[in-house]
């Protein structure tokens, strides 16, 4: 008599993905003290799902949004594999457990760099609200669960991070000890909206209307020369003049003396990045970031719970790192490695050798 299991599991190539199942035998097994049968450890250890069967599960869950009955309809009817819903559910965590060192060597880097970008959304889970925050720069983007917006978190987690901290104008940003530069797109989406709302205001059309001006020369220079503080320096004139005549203008419109303080309260945060080399003056690394996290919030909105949401976010970071950097979040999983860095540079080579 012998002991039989199967290991599932795909094999996937340049010319497509076919099903790839291994079968362990083993012989019958006594204790010979009570002469019982059992199995034995070595066949109990193999696995019934092996690693490129859940690598396939979450590239599909977490790059293309698929759900886990719609995974689990693709292994039956392409690949003839009976994977259940409930154990593809529990690919999850395995690989989120897995990818852990990844996952914090993702922050480790970004705490290191020169400019980090910050953002949060909320996310309904079953019993209540949370939220999702994310971190992120020009190649590396960092989710994180917290269950409330309270930003008091972030003064232990970005202690040690010397650069200049890009976000909106959320006050939980406002009191960390980094310098910062504010999200100018946040800031004149809002003017627009309240020009829009108060048509016939000419004080706050003039104040708008000359700081419109300045942001457009600026951007011309970043048009021609990039993000250069040499090239970027010299409009610092101009603004500090633009922002010296709002603090000392005598506004009668409520919705001018409301921009009056804004522009007063931020004004060591506007435009920090004329003095800083490669600082953007918009938040767009972190909130392109959080789009994709906001297309699958819409679609579980309500449905996930707390552990359910941590371990999708380490996944979701070492997914939208792999896009910022342009290499296969794919290859990645199926390659098994965990150090992000290395599996980069070796890809780039390739490319370069090509």
């Amino acid at each position: 008599m012998v002991h039989v299991r199967y290991g599932l599991d795909l094999r996937v190539s340049s010319g497509g993905v076919r099903r790839w199942v291994t079968k362990y035998v083993s012989a019958r097994h006594t204790c010979r003290e009570c002469r019982k049968g059992y199995v034995p450890p070595a066949l109990k250890a193999k696995p019934k799902f092996c690693p490129t069967l859940k690598a396939w599960a979450m590239y599909q869950h977490i790059a293309n949004r698929m759900s886990y009955q719609t995974i689990e309809a693709m292994y039956r009817e392409c690949f003839g594999l009976r994977v259940s819903y409930s154990d593809i559910y529990g690919f999850k965590p395995d690989l989120a457990t897995y990818y852990g060192p990844t996952y914090k060597s993702i922050l480790n880097t970004l705490l290191t760099g020169s400019v980090l970008h910050a953002d949060e959304t909320h996310i309904n889970l079953r019993k209540e609200q949370a939220y999702a925050w994310v971190l992120a720069n020009s190649e590396n983007v960092y989710f994180f669960y917290r269950p409330s917006r309270d930003g008091e978190y972030l003064k232990e987690m970005l202690h040690a991070f010397g650069g200049v901290l890009v976000s909106d104008f959320y006050s939980a940003y406002d009191s960390l000890p980094c310098e910062q530069q504010k999200c100018l797109v946040h800031l004149v989406r809002d003017m627009n909206e309240d020009v829009f709302r108060n048509p016939f205001d000419e004080e706050f059309k003039e104040m708008i209307g000359e700081f419109g001006r300045i942001l457009r020369t600026i951007v011309q220079s970043i048009d021609r020369h990039g993000l250069r503080s040499r090239h970027l320096r010299k409009h610092r004139p101009m603004v500090d003049k633009f922002l010296a005549v709002v603090e000392k203008e005598e506004y009668q419109s409520k919705i001018a003396k409301k921009y009056q303080r804004r522009l007063g309260k931020y004004s060591q945060k506007l435009f920090t990045f004329l003095d800083h080399d490669g600082v953007p003056w918009n938040n767009n690394a972190a909130e392109h970031a959080i789009k994709h996290f906001a297309r699958y919030r819409r679609d579980t909105d309500g449905k996930v719970t707390e552990r359910g949401i941590r371990d999708y976010l380490v996944l979701l970071s070492i997914y939208q790192t792999c896009e910022y950097r342009n290499v296969s979040f794919l290859d990645f999983l199926l390659a098994g490695e965990r150090d992000l860095d290395e599996f980069c540079r070796r890809s780039n080579r390739r490319r370069s050798a090509h």
